[in-house]
């Protein structure tokens, strides 16, 4: 079996059992929203409790439980640029602000990049006359470029220099 074999199990269950993302958070546990999303989705792993919850929850088999704790190779939109239009918007704030954010993040910064991998992640609903928002709160450690070869006047690090 794939892990994405795996997923469109999951997915299926869901759908037959008529689930919410929300259900299977409070059933499994112990992590976000979006991890846990993520990992039924193919994109992260789940610890080892974890897993052991959601084989529970699924009715999986030995193999398909330790799957869930494997680090997969992520990467799953299908084509570039992405179809959907829901995530098409994703790619498309990145084309049209993604220099700005670079901008802004390294001259508050300095060389370096913020960390998808030590990251944080929140959504929620705000409510507005004009059509209710989606608020995405995203917080990623900054990593500083390591500036090797360098002399004793030259910083280690990327940081932003007083």
């Amino acid at each position: 079996m794939k892990r994405e074999d795996l997923t469109e199990k999951l997915l299926d269950i869901k759908r037959e059992k008529g689930w919410s993302w929300k259900h299977i958070h409070e059933e499994i546990g112990g992590l976000s929203p979006f991890l846990i999303t993520a990992a039924c989705m193919g994109q992260m792993k789940l610890p080892k409790a974890q897993a052991k919850r959601a084989a529970e929850l699924f009715g999986l088999t030995a193999a398909e439980e330790r799957m869930l704790n494997e680090p997969p190779y992520r990467g799953s939109i299908p084509s570039m640029p992405p179809t959907d239009p829901l995530i098409y918007r994703f790619y498309e704030l990145v084309m049209v602000y993604g220099t700005t954010f670079k901008e802004l993040i390294q001259e508050e910064f300095g060389d370096g990049i913020m960390s998808a991998i030590d990251f944080n992640m929140d959504m929620a609903r705000e409510a507005n006359n004009k059509g209710d928002r989606v608020k995405l709160t995203m917080s990623g450690k900054f990593l500083p470029y390591k500036y090797y070869g360098n002399d004793d006047d030259t910083p280690e690090y990327g940081f932003k220099e007083g």
